[in-house]
């Protein structure tokens, strides 16, 4: 394999620039026409005819709209798996592109049209030298990245079936095109939600000794919740409990019978997590019978938190310093959550950053007028096409 490296290194040079125009499009096809969660149909279609017209048999339909193609080498050896997301945001767009999206409300304000079109290179790149390698590399186009769900959909659908490890990408307009993120160990947070409905009994707040209002409750726990975190919490673990709803009465002088509130809970360490789940239920048992009303928890574990396994920190670095030279920097850790753990949960796996930013901007993702440059488009391609081939040699 190393003996090929050079003859592969140029294969990809040449292929990445080749296709960049066809690659443009695409994104910018994609970006006109963003799809939520679990809706992008015309998304996966499209992308299976970019594969299929270059000779590739994509499957669609996995985990409900994800589309997966296989690139058999021509001798055994490990299997790939390379995510690249491709759902949308419920964002009105403000960029006044050309291409802008013509969905009133959605917009692909994450990147996702990038990593789509990253993906489709990478397959038809690989493609090109697939009797030259040792193994197999699964191109999986996801679903359902930004509710959390797609990964677990495509797992349920057999996408790991036989996967010896997994990578991962992110567009990231911190950093300028041309640059390259990585982050030892933990990369994001567990994301973990819940509700608390408290019931009490409601009337006139003129007689307040005759009902039982739920909102002293609702206020104590709103006191209660994000204070477990210092006193139960190590400090030298990131944990956040915050809270994003309140909701309680229609009027100023009824007092309701039921009140809420509901927020997130984020760790990087699963004892934390473990541990502030339970004493989230102990107080509100313990606000259940301070104030005579009942409570109600309704809490929902969501993603792990994805970790870059130690063992591949090594060949992605030296895949992209082999390639674009000294420009990688290493990032702190976010507490934003990404369901690419799940994959790397289940497989060795890692995840790394693509610069996106274009001089001038100061863009952020989820936002209404986020313009990323599109020569991270080419870039990316020739990154992962570059980590794989490493991955691939070492194997």
């Amino acid at each position: 394999m190393q003996k090929n490296r050079s003859d592969f290194d140029r294969h990809v040079a040449q292929a990445s620039a080749a296709l960049e125009p066809r690659l443009i499009a695409l994104r910018r096809d994609l970006h006109r026409h963003p799809e939520l969660a679990f809706q992008e149909h015309r998304t996966a279609a499209r992308l299976v005819a970019e594969l299929e017209a270059a000779g590739l048999q994509p499957r669609g339909g996995v985990g409900g709209t994800g589309v997966v193609v296989d690139i058999d080498g021509g001798a055994p050896g490990p299997c790939i798996l390379l995510r690249a997301d491709i759902d949308a945001l419920p964002i009105h767009e403000a960029t006044g592109l050309p291409f802008a999206s013509e969905t009133p409300g959605v917009m692909h304000a994450c990147g996702h049209d990038l990593h789509a079109a990253i993906g489709a290179g990478t397959a038809l790149v690989m493609a090109g030298i697939a009797p030259r390698l040792h193994g197999r590399l699964r191109i999986v186009f996801q679903p359902a990245e930004e509710i959390l769900e797609g990964a677990q959909a495509m797992i349920d659908d057999g996408v790991l079936d036989g996967v010896d490890m997994a990578i991962g990408f992110h567009n990231k307009p911190d950093l300028p095109v041309g640059r390259f993120g990585m982050v030892h160990g933990a990369t994001t947070a567990s994301s973990d939600r819940f509700v608390v409905t408290v019931r009490g009994q409601g009337g006139h707040t003129a007689r307040m000794h005759q009902t039982r209002s739920p909102i002293p409750a609702v206020a104590s726990l709103a006191l209660a919740l994000p204070a477990l975190v210092p006193a139960l919490a190590d400090p030298a673990v990131p944990a956040i409990l915050g809270l994003g709803m309140i909701q309680a009465g229609h009027s100023h002088n009824v007092v309701p019978d039921t009140a809420s509130l509901s927020g997130t809970l984020r760790t990087r360490s699963e004892t934390v997590r473990n541990t502030l789940q339970a004493a989230i239920a102990r107080q509100c048992r313990a606000v259940a019978l301070a104030h005579d009303v009942e409570c109600a928890l309704d809490y929902r574990r969501g993603v792990c938190a994805q970790v870059n396994d130690a063992a591949l920190f090594v060949p992605v670095r030296a895949a992209l310093r082999a390639r674009f030279g000294d420009v990688i920097d290493e990032l702190p850790p976010s507490m934003g959550a990404e369901d690419f753990a799940l994959f790397s949960d289940a497989v060795p796996g890692f995840r790394f950053h693509i610069g996106s930013g274009q001089p001038g901007r100061s863009d952020r993702v989820h936002a209404p007028d986020y313009q990323p440059d599109e020569g991270s488009i080419r870039l990316g391609v020739e990154a992962c096409c570059g980590i794989l081939l490493e991955l691939l040699a070492r194997a």
